[in-house]
């Protein structure tokens, strides 16, 4: 009742607003809506089922669950640090800490290579020291999705933990608790659902990285063929199965949309 007076104190909608929301809705609905529908229904089983799919999905999965299992365990240090710690420079780290965020794709890829390709700074005594080698491999994915995913981990968890009160830190010291023992037992369990959202976030986000891991680590079916690469690939010779292929990736989208409805989708 008192939603349904507010609405009505303050008028309707001006067309001028709902117009321009309306495209903006129809821009970002219309294409999901046209892949689904031009989606040859009888040919995605034998699609989904080929080799070359279930061996891009398999590294997919696998690598991006390594890959946020490596965000989390150096990004909830990272955006503990920038929550909870007063230093000098902190400004400067968080923007460093964005920078993945607005850098091309590729030329992620191009900066990983320069540090850990070959003949990279750390590359080099690398391979010479060890004979191993990232790029080409499947380690080499890991290490890029880690590159692109890590900034969405650490700001989201930072924001969390951001929003949990620090007094709570204050009263576990007062009792005699240490940093890490409040780190532990207080500061992490209250921001634990924006952990576990930074967590889904990222992972997602490194389910879908395309252009640092092919800049990276080239496409190699079995190898470093994740499902974005065959996508592009398929796309230049088999149009239905890149479509089919889309088919999963937009489902595991919607997914974790729905995992995280309550940050996203619930109702204000």
């Amino acid at each position: 009742m008192r939603a349904r007076t507010t609405r009505d104190r303050l008028g309707r909608p001006p067309a001028l607003l709902m117009v321009p929301a309306a495209l903006a809705t129809l821009l970002l609905l219309v294409p999901l809506v046209a892949m689904v529908a031009a989606t040859n229904w009888q040919a995605l089983p034998g699609h989904l089922t080929s080799q070359v799919a279930l061996e891009a999905l398999r590294l997919s999965l696998v690598t991006s669950t390594v890959a946020i299992v490596l965000c989390l365990l150096l990004g909830l240090p990272l955006a503990w640090l920038l929550a909870r710690v007063d230093f000098r420079g902190r400004g400067a780290l968080r923007a460093l800490v964005t920078v993945p965020l607005v850098l091309p794709p590729v030329v992620a890829g191009v900066a990983l290579r320069s540090a850990f390709g070959r003949t990279g700074v750390i590359g080099a005594p690398l391979l010479e020291w060890t004979g191993f080698a990232f790029p080409f491999t499947a380690y080499g994915v890991v290490l890029a999705h880690v590159f692109v995913s890590m900034p969405f981990v650490v700001i989201a968890i930072e924001g969390a933990l951001r929003s949990a009160d620090p007094r709570f830190d204050e009263a576990a010291a007062t009792l005699g608790a240490t940093r890490w023992t409040t780190f532990r037992r207080v500061t992490v369990p209250l921001a634990l659902p924006g952990v576990i959202a930074g967590t889904v976030l990222g992972w997602a986000r490194s389910l879908g990285e395309f252009g640092a891991t092919i800049t990276f680590n080239g496409n190699y079916p079995g190898r470093t063929q994740t499902m974005p690469t065959l996508i592009y690939v398929a796309r230049q010779s088999d149009a239905d199965a890149a479509l089919s292929l889309s088919l999963v990736m937009l489902v595991v989208s919607i997914g974790v949309l729905v995992a995280l409805r309550d940050h996203w989708l619930g109702t204000p």
